[in-house]
């Protein structure tokens, strides 16, 4: 089989993908394990999805049913149930080696390729929890699953370790769905997920949240009988005496992502430690020309609607190279400065003429914020924020006609109060 443009995985980054790839002509096809298009939105049934690229809040399934409604429509085909076992590049092509029960072992090259294939939950083992491996100890989209898709109440008497959105949003779930849950427990001194969950799925339901605390042992071996939790004072260390033991049956797990790019490891593509996936230019293209990444395969984010338009990004950016493959790319690197965790895209292609869009994370709470970018001591681009945090993914876009023609390398700098000193350009 023969495309332009390969794409696997078909969340909402990936259908974006393919629509806007098709959109500008290419032949293109969808890559996707699981039977049914739409990744992990068809299980998240509560609503708030859409309010930035509809104006208005959809459930996790409206959302994707409106890009499912377009891939059938463009006659787009998704080869579902489909497993991916080996990528490979040869001949300035993308070579995928693939599986499914009809067609067994098959190929897919294609001239452009684009990973979007999501993020996996970090495990108890990942997280280095004391005792047993009894059951009852779930992830938090496992316990979505169970109980949004397959009907299931995975237990009655629930304690949830991280604040991560799933995890606000199945503790809401599970009391609703009867079960206790006796509190959320993060480790960190401020929540994970963003404010909107913590207020509306715990505060107004009465779940506590113990910030600073974590789980130190689970206790059970058949099944959890019970966890000790602990209160952590600075380097995350446990704080002697402040022990507690919760008796429960149930321990969710809510404690981080991590994007799925091990399928990209063959093709030695250049990865940002501090996002995990690769490192991209504003077209999404990474290390490897005619590789792209997009959604929360690129770096893990908030809102779906950025999923998205990262995927309608890279898509149409693919559907271009596959095209016309000799373009030459002329990069500079995007250096973070300041209290910011990261910055996505890591390049901008000079080359390129339009907007670049950038998507970020603080490093912490901050208070009337501002957001620059420079070359040099010459500001491009300025934001002010009365106040920004760490839980949810930030956006900021500007002309490539703003960039100086003797720029080496361009500065994102997030700064507390008005700390910054430099001559603007406007």
């Amino acid at each position: 089989m023969r495309a332009d443009v390969a794409i696997i995985g078909s969340g909402p980054a990936g259908m974006a993908a393919a629509v806007a790839a098709c959109e500008r002509g290419a032949r293109t096809y969808i890559v996707e394990r699981e039977a049914r298009p739409g990744g992990i939105l068809k299980q998240c049934i509560h609503d708030g999805f859409g309010l930035v690229l509809y104006g208005e809040k959809l459930t996790g399934p409206e959302y994707a049913h409106r890009d499912i409604l377009l891939l059938k429509e463009m006659g787009i085909p998704i080869l579902t149930g489909t497993f991916p076992l080996a990528l490979e590049q040869k001949e300035g092509l993308f070579r995928l080696t693939l599986q499914n029960s009809e067609q067994g072992i098959f190929y897919l090259s294609a001239g452009a390729l684009v990973a979007a294939t999501g993020c996996r939950e970090r495990t108890s083992r990942q997280v280095f929890i004391h005792g047993e491996r009894p059951a009852g100890i779930y992830t938090a989209g496992t316990v979505q699953n169970l109980v949004n898709i397959r009907g299931y109440l995975p237990g009655r008497e629930c304690i949830i370790l991280g604040s991560g959105d799933i995890g606000l949003i199945m503790a809401r779930r599970l009391r609703l769905e009867g079960a206790n849950v006796a509190g959320v427990y993060e480790i960190r001194p401020e929540p994970a997920g963003l404010m909107r969950n913590v207020v509306q799925c715990l505060h107004d339901y009465n779940i506590p949240l113990h910030l600073n605390s974590t789980v130190t042992r689970v206790h059970g071996r058949q099944r959890v009988k019970g966890v000790t939790v602990g209160a952590v004072g600075p380097g995350l260390r446990p704080v002697g005496g402040s022990d507690c033991y919760v008796p429960c049956d149930t321990l969710v797990l809510s404690v981080g992502l991590i994007p799925e790019n091990d399928l990209l490891d063959p093709l030695g593509v250049e990865m940002d430690p501090r996002t995990g996936g690769p490192v991209v230019d504003q077209n999404m293209m990474s290390s490897l020309p005619g590789l792209f990444s997009c959604g929360n395969a690129l770096h893990v984010n908030t809102l779906v609607d950025y999923v998205s338009e990262s995927g309608k990004l890279a898509g149409a950016a693919a559907a271009d190279f596959a095209d016309q493959k000799n373009k030459e790319r002329l990069t500079v690197p995007l250096v973070t400065r300041g209290a910011l965790l990261y910055a996505v895209p890591q390049r901008v292609d000079f080359s390129s003429q339009g907007k670049v869009v950038i998507y970020f994370r603080s490093s912490g709470t901050l208070a009337e914020a501002s957001l620059l970018i420079r070359c040099g001591r010459r500001i491009l681009l300025q934001k002010k924020y009365t106040v920004i945090r760490p839980s949810e993914t930030g956006r900021i876009s500007f002309d490539t006609s703003l960039l100086p023609p003797d720029c080496d390398y361009l500065e994102i700098e997030l700064l507390e109060g008005e700390r910054h000193e430099a001559n603007s350009v406007h």
